[in-house]
């Protein structure tokens, strides 16, 4: 939570400002710093306890949170910083399970901490060679970003209480860590060692801790600036989860909620247009109904049978599970397309033909050439989706099939809502999509691989593979990677990504 009179006030202090601080020759030295306000550009710690009300608890737990947030804000002003907060970390956890919590904090929180670092207090933390954060913030929502993605050592931070796996809403002895109790905090975890040699905060309830340091310096509070980099970080994040595009401020928290019903019945609308009406026709109605639909490049005409020409192999980026629909809706007419797992829900109100892989070799390839005989196919062999500009490796398989491969660059917006999960139901991946205003889709076609770079001209699978990735990622300035499905669900989901028809 945020005080007013600290925001707004700049009391002298005894500290001098961050700006002064030297990061030349730190490598072996030891800083604390604070979180909110100081390790991060924002003040408020609001936005991340809604993200984990929503995600861990549904759009309820977030009403309630946001109807709670006043009564939160009065008693950090008017009773301490310590009570608001407790108010917070009540409403956000009571009742929910600590695996859940936990799945939030790993997937969910640390694209968007990534984007609040602030610049200054970066620079002096990745120059020293020891680095402890000091929060009052709960633990168990701060240690996975801080520690796989700027590798601070040590986080210390309020313990929430458990019961049978749950979490009580309560918090552990010393309580928050706030004043007095962040200073004996630090005091107990260095016991045995020397005291950190600088101490960053940016408020009066940081200076106990702070006096304890050989340095300390006070980040001030400015009304913009810039935050670092997610480039300069130690870690990329390539993936992440969640459905929230947008850091749920109070006024984002509350046109969320209000959205959401209408969303829904907006999505709705919108899937039955693409559902029922003749595949010529979707384009149309998908602008009428406020989806925006970017057709670049000039597609292949369909294969004529007669002639006994074989189908276009349709080679995919993969954004959502909508693509091989948004292609069909740029191209004028249905495109089947082959899966590697998707839920019960989606096929029945997909519009074009499904074919579902059985990631048996001999098999799939088997049935792609089948399918190709018929006609044109579409596939995306990242074998999921991505939101970051990366693109994940290709599965090579598909350039042992055919040579008749055309590279597709799909890429998407969306203002309020991911169209992708690792962790809920995929059922409602197409829904959430939908929800968005005015969601909007790219579908840059790109030329037709040339005979000398296919397999036939004695180029291997992968090498093509390779090259279509590559090929693909210039056009959208994305970069390459050789991350793969199961990369991506172990880090977010701790599973291999084969979806199930039921949420767990």
């Amino acid at each position: 939570m945020e005080n007013p009179n600290e925001v707004s006030s700049t009391p002298r202090t005894t500290f001098p400002s961050i700006e002064k601080c030297t990061s030349i020759g730190r490598e072996n030295d030891t800083v604390v710093t604070d979180m909110d306000g100081t390790l991060l550009c924002g003040r408020s710690s609001f936005p991340y306890f809604a993200l984990v009300a929503f995600e861990a608890g549904g759009v309820l737990r977030l009403l309630v949170l946001l109807l709670s947030s006043p009564i939160a804000g009065i008693l950090y002003y008017f009773i301490s910083e310590s009570t608001g907060i407790r108010v917070l970390i009540f409403v956000t956890f009571v009742g929910m399970r600590v695996t859940d919590i936990e799945s939030v904090a790993r997937a969910v929180l640390p694209k968007f901490y990534s984007s609040d670092l602030h610049p200054e207090t970066w620079r002096v933390l990745s120059s020293c060679g020891k680095r402890c954060v000091l929060t009052a913030n709960p633990r168990i929502m701060v240690e996975a970003f801080l520690k796989d993605f700027i590798d601070v050592d040590m986080v210390i931070g309020t313990e929430i209480d458990i019961y049978k796996g749950r979490a009580t809403g309560l918090v552990r002895s010393p309580g928050i860590l706030v004043g007095k109790n962040k200073a004996d905090a630090l005091e107990k975890a260095f016991n045995d060692c020397p005291m950190p040699d600088i101490g960053l905060g940016d408020r009066k309830t940081d200076y106990p801790f702070m006096k304890l340091c050989k340095e300390g310096y006070i980040v001030q509070s400015k009304s913009q600036v810039e935050p670092v980099s997610r480039q300069k970080l130690s870690k990329p994040i390539v993936f992440h989860d969640g459905r929230l595009v947008q850091k749920p401020t109070p006024f984002i928290a509350l046109i969320t909620i209000l959205w959401i019903p209408v969303g829904f019945l907006l999505a709705c609308l919108r899937i039955a247009a693409g559902a029922l009406l003749p595949m010529p026709l979707v384009y149309y109605a998908f602008w009428a109904l406020g989806v925006r639909v970017y057709i670049r490049g000039i597609p292949p005409p369909p294969a004529k049978k007669s002639t006994g020409q074989t189908g276009v192999l349709f080679i995919c980026s993969h954004r959502t599970l909508l693509d091989p629909i948004f292609l069909s809706t740029a191209l004028g007419r249905p495109i089947p397309a082959v899966t590697y797992s998707l839920s019960r829900l989606s096929e029945v109100i997909s519009p074009i033909k499904t074919v579902r892989l059985t990631r048996d070799r001999v098999t799939d390839a088997n049935m792609i050439k089948k399918l190709l005989e018929e006609g044109d196919l579409v596939i995306c062999p990242e074998g999921t989706t991505c939101r970051e500009p990366f693109l994940l490796r290709f599965s090579a398989l598909f350039a042992e099939l055919t040579d008749e491969l055309v590279p597709v660059a799909m890429a998407n917006k969306m203002s309020m809502f991911y169209g992708t999960t690792a962790r809920g139901w995929k059922g409602m991946d197409p829904f959430y999509f939908f929800m968005n205003p005015s969601p909007t889709y790219e579908v840059t076609f790109l030329n037709k691989l040339p005979y000398e770079l296919t397999c036939k001209a004695g180029k291997s699978s992968h090498e093509v593979a390779n090259y279509i990735q590559r090929m693909i990622a210039a056009s959208l300035s994305y970069e390459c990677t050789s991350f793969t499905r199961k990369d991506k669900y172990r880090a977010l989901a701790g599973n291999d990504g084969i979806v199930g028809e039921k949420p767990k």
